[in-house]
């Protein structure tokens, strides 16, 4: 839904195969603190991992450096897609959103 929704809407865009090439923790930190978001939108909730780990529970006790290094320790735990501009970072897609914030 997002490759196409991107390219419907004419955005030219770099793949990263997060699972594969998953960002390091000071990527990670980076995508997080230009988001503006809460780093909980950053984990695939409804992924099997995040369920194995029982995520839901320990999340709200950890800081924020150890989930920072759990998102870059796994690919399958963080949210895709994320969309990166100079300016913002997004993750999932929400189609509203999206055209609020990249249009």
């Amino acid at each position: 839904k997002a490759k196409k929704w991107l390219d419907e809407n004419g955005f030219e865009y770099d793949e990263q195969h997060i699972v594969e090439d998953n960002p390091d923790y000071d990527q990670m930190k980076a995508l997080y603190e230009k988001s503006g978001l809460p780093l909980k939108r950053f984990f695939n909730t409804s992924g099997k991992i995040y369920r194995e780990m029982q995520l839901k529970d320990k999340l709200p006790e950890m800081s924020e450096e150890e989930q920072l290094k759990i998102l870059s320790s796994e690919g399958m735990l963080v949210k895709r897609p994320i969309i990166e501009t100079e300016t913002i970072c997004l993750t999932g897609f929400r189609q509203k959103e999206w055209e609020e914030k990249l249009k």
